[in-house]
């Protein structure tokens, strides 16, 4: 697993958000289909560009787009 697909997959977050708005963890990982690492891994490249923000939200966290 390099960079390229860890761009790609943070692509696809962001992609997911934009069209859906915030999601949950659990139902943006349903949209992405990625695997859970390279999820988590996408979701931190975004994270470190100021690019989402993380709130907690009933047991879980909602995603947005900063």
């Amino acid at each position: 697993m390099g960079y390229e697909q860890i761009g790609e997959t943070a692509g696809t977050v962001w992609q997911t958000l934009s069209q859906h708005g915030p999601l949950t963890f659990a139902a943006l990982m349903e949209e992405v289909n990625a695997p859970q690492s390279l999820f988590f891994m996408a979701i931190g490249w975004l994270s470190r560009e100021h690019k989402l923000k993380i709130e907690p939200a009933d047991g879980d966290y909602l995603i947005a787009l900063a």
